[in-house]
């Protein structure tokens, strides 16, 4: 048995030092110029990673590295380039590891392998991704994204504090990521897809914020474009793509138990949501096929705070109410936040659930009811920004999405 794993280990070492050397051998240059490591020298070095592991463990793996250290850097060195780079330097250093890896867990070193093999390979589109497409915004809501999601989030206690024990700070921060999170997933469908499917995709990436307010953003376009009123009404119809998603998303945010209650009525929701943004798109003009779309920030970060603060808010009320007025209370929350935003709503209902106030299966109804109340206002916004018109077909998708939902609850 133990040689059977030794094998599988060196196969998977000499498998990791030939694709990644392989790489190498093809931007290794000729001649004088020519990188110090190939295709065998990385071969052989993932090789005697493994073989000192198991030789010597890790005290000989250390040694090896420093002695591969001091000839990476001789041969740097004497490199003769303008520019000669450190990539296959470190890159060798990193194969030698793999390799000493492979002997206790051959997957792992595996998969780092094919990723360090595709940083790689696509080198030149990476830099050119970096120099030429990252704008600095986006840059900057990127490393205010992992700060929150790697730093500040894994330190966030996990506990209910406050009056009525309506506030977890663990439960505020897991929102507060998947606010930025759900936005800049939308912002790179945006940058990646294009104009070809213009203002539903945008619609949707931005309904994560605010369904309600693309609705009305749309609306807006329609006194400019009147012509292209269908296109903007199916894309403030698939906004509510967004919203039901959102909606999934918080609920198993706050805890993956609570959607068993709620598939039903928000798959319905969305299935009948694209079917009618769908059938109003097709057929359609090329003048509404290239229509283009400004681009801004990777998310909004004051509107993901607001928002979030917005949530905790309405938790604390919501859990004053049920402590008053019992589940009644909780029902006129949920009618009265709804109109305003359906997700705050959702989440400080959640909230009650996980902190034990109510059940999970008591969710249901007030969370259709927010969702119901928060499609009449869209309703109202579609006739105010839009006029007659745009509301026409606005409205009967909203209509939909609310019986649809409610339809739901007998499938669930």
């Amino acid at each position: 048995m133990s040689a059977g794993i030794g094998l599988t280990g060196a196969a998977a070492a000499l498998g990791i030092g030939l694709l990644i050397g392989l790489e190498r051998e093809r931007h290794k240059g000729q001649g004088e110029t020519r990188a110090c490591a190939g295709l065998r020298t990385f071969a052989i070095t993932a090789l005697l990673g493994h073989v000192a592991m198991q030789v010597g463990g890790g005290l000989l793996v250390g040694i090896v590295a420093i002695v591969l250290g001091l000839l990476v850097t001789m041969a740097y060195w004497r490199s003769l380039s303008d520019d000669p780079g450190v990539t296959s330097e470190v890159a060798l250093l990193t194969v030698l590891v793999l390799g000493a890896l492979c002997g206790t867990s051959p997957e792992l070193a595996i998969a780092v392998g094919v990723v360090l093999a595709g940083l790689l390979t696509y080198r030149e589109k990476l830099h050119h991704f970096a120099r030429s497409q990252l704008t600095d915004a986006e840059l900057g809501d990127g490393l205010i994204l992992l700060t929150a999601a790697l730093v500040v989030l894994p330190f966030a206690p996990d506990r209910f504090i406050g009056p009525y024990a309506a506030i977890n700070p663990r439960t505020i921060c897991s929102l507060t990521v998947l606010l930025m999170a759900v936005g800049a997933v939308g912002h790179i469908a945006v940058r990646t897809l294009g104009a070809r499917y213009g203002y539903a995709i945008s619609a949707i990436a931005s309904g994560f914020a605010s369904s309600t307010m693309t609705i009305a953003a749309m609306g807006h376009l329609v006194a400019r474009q009147p012509d292209n009123i269908k296109v903007l009404s199916a894309a403030a119809i698939l906004s509510n793509m967004a919203t039901v998603t959102q909606v999934g998303l918080i609920l198993g945010a706050v805890d993956p138990g609570l959607l068993r209650h709620m598939w039903g009525p928000l798959m319905c929701g969305a299935v009948a949501t694209a079917l009618y943004g769908l059938c109003l798109m097709f057929p359609r003009s090329a003048s509404e096929a290239n229509q283009q779309i400004k681009v801004g920030g990777a998310f909004n970060l004051k509107l993901a705070l607001i928002v979030t603060l917005t949530m905790t808010g309405i938790a604390f009320f919501s859990s004053l109410m049920l402590s008053h007025f019992g589940q009644v209370g909780v029902m006129l929350t949920a009618t009265l936040s709804g109109f305003a935003d359906a997700h705050a709503s959702t989440a400080s209902i959640a909230t009650l659930a996980k902190s034990g106030q109510i059940s999970f299966d008591a969710i249901v109804a007030p969370v259709l009811i927010a969702i119901s109340s928060n499609s009449i206002s869209k309703c109202v916004v579609a006739w105010v920004s839009g006029g007659r018109r745009f509301a026409a077909y606005v409205a009967p998708g909203q209509a939909l999405l609310t019986l649809a939902i409610w339809a739901g609850m007998w499938i669930s």
